[in-house]
């Protein structure tokens, strides 16, 4: 079993390799026919493979890995190819200053992206690959369970167990056989049987996950010192975190793991400053394209309806804090702006007020609350300050939602739950998938909540009021 995990190390390297002839024919088909002359091509080639050396330490390629998503594949080449871009940028600067004239700026960013696109193309057809040589039995990882049914029925559905995804079951101990298990799994007997199996030094399996409670500390040192004489993996499920009632997710703080209430994707620093630096840039672009509309919004607003042209509301934003809520006035004048939902009928609203609801174009200047850093493109919708006084004490899990920015758009908006929230199960809807949006966060599930977004313009949302 130790060329099984010890191929997964082959095959990164074999990728590495792989990013390098791409580097190496991407310049070369560049030079050949971008229609830049490389001055120096010796030197641009000594700084873009620098470049990718040091891109590589940081963030080389987990396509490999067997507990890794596609999503995280493409956050790690996004990663890989902004490092490889500033320190080519930087090498070819250093160079500029100590040699001369190498290439044009313009065209070390033309084989930034042209890199960025190949490394993408690249990694798609070497998951496929991986995937298809895993459904025929190579590149395997082979799983043993240890604790109660409850314990291991609860690792199970977490695990990518399909056919491509390498990860092989080769059964559980536990104190007595369970019938739903075995129907996916051999048991492989007791905790005495599995003593023995200890004691005679067998190899069990690549890795082993134990779900034991942590009174049974001679058992579990005996797996811990049984995975470390056998080059295995051992992962423990706490039994304990059950007894609380909530789920507690795992977190690195230093050197030292602590449990927290919650855990996801936008915990990490370098997502964040993915998904902050895509609301800078599509948000100031989007700012200079709707400045020429503002006057003539304005003046429909006017003649429609005395008052501002813009509407300003207090809601509540990351970490529970205050800020103002930009829009524009869809609605006339009135005292109950800040305590009543706007309905399908409301008297409130005038006529382009009611257009623009539907269109979303009232929204359109919560952009310089993104660029503000108020709100995010996309994220939970923040609520009026009544409605979070509320629905807090009425669902326990609605605090979680203000984790991360609020969102000019977010999931529950473009899966039905946008609008009125007339009765509660509505509002837990809503919640529920705000929750499920930050715990499954990735830069491509934004693209695709802005897309149907996009959509709802030209296919009216019947919830939109």
């Amino acid at each position: 079993m130790v060329t099984r995990v010890t191929s997964d190390t082959l095959v990164r390297n074999i990728i590495i390799l792989l990013d390098f002839v791409l580097l190496f024919l991407v310049v070369c088909l560049f030079s050949m026919y971008g229609g830049y002359l490389f001055v120096r091509p010796h030197v641009f080639w000594t700084a873009s493979a620098l470049a990718m050396i040091f891109a590589e330490i940081g963030f080389s390629t987990v396509v490999h890995l067997h507990y890794q998503s596609f999503d995280r594949v493409l956050r790690r080449v996004t990663l890989l190819s902004l490092v490889f871009g500033v320190a080519l940028f930087f090498f070819c600067g250093v160079s500029k200053l100590t040699i001369g004239n190498i290439v044009s700026y313009k065209a070390i960013a033309w084989v930034v992206a042209l890199m960025y696109v190949v490394l993408v193309l690249a990694r798609l057809v070497e998951h496929l690959f991986i995937k298809s040589a895993r459904s025929k039995g190579r590149n395997s990882r082979y799983l043993t369970f240890v604790g109660d049914a409850h314990s291991i029925k609860s690792m199970l559905p977490v695990l990518n167990l399909n056919s491509t995804s390498g990860l092989k079951l080769c059964g559980y101990f536990s104190s007595e056989e369970d019938a739903e298990i075995s129907a996916s799994m051999p048991y492989l007997g007791n905790y005495e049987q599995m003593k023995a199996r200890l004691e005679v030094d067998e190899r069990i399996s690549d890795d082993i996950y134990c779900g034991l409670p942590a009174t049974e500390k001679d058992m579990i040192n005996a797996l811990i010192c049984h995975s470390m004489a056998q080059s295995t993996r051992f992962y423990y499920l706490p039994d304990f975190l059950e007894n609380f009632g909530h789920y507690l997710a795992p977190q690195l703080v230093g050197d030292q793991i602590v449990f927290t209430n919650f855990s996801g994707p936008l915990m990490d620093p370098s997502n964040r400053l993915l998904k902050r630096s895509f609301d800078i840039l599509v948000s100031g672009v989007i700012c200079l394209f709707i400045l020429p509309l503002v006057p003539i919004i304005a003046l429909i607003i006017k003649i429609q309806s005395p008052g501002p042209i813009f509407f300003k509301q207090l809601r509540t934003g990351l970490n529970g804090e205050d800020f103002y809520c930009y829009k524009f006035r869809s609605m006339h004048v009135n005292k109950d702006a800040d305590k009543i939902q706007a309905t399908k009928d409301d008297p409130r609203k005038f006529a382009f007020g009611n257009f623009m609801r539907k269109s979303n174009i009232d929204e359109l200047p919560q952009f310089l609350n993104v660029l503000k850093g108020d709100m995010s493109i996309v994220g939970p919708r923040p609520h009026m300050l009544a409605h979070t006084e509320e629905y807090r004490h009425k669902i326990e899990e609605y605090m979680l939602r203000h984790y991360v920015r609020p969102g000019i758009t977010g999931w529950a908006q473009v899966t039905g739950f946008r609008g009125e929230t007339k009765e509660l199960w509505q509002m837990e809807g809503r919640v529920k998938r705000d929750i499920w949006y930050i715990q499954n966060w990735s830069f491509f599930l934004d693209l695709r909540i802005i897309y149907k977004t996009a959509m709802q313009v030209f296919h009216r949302d019947e919830n939109a009021w």
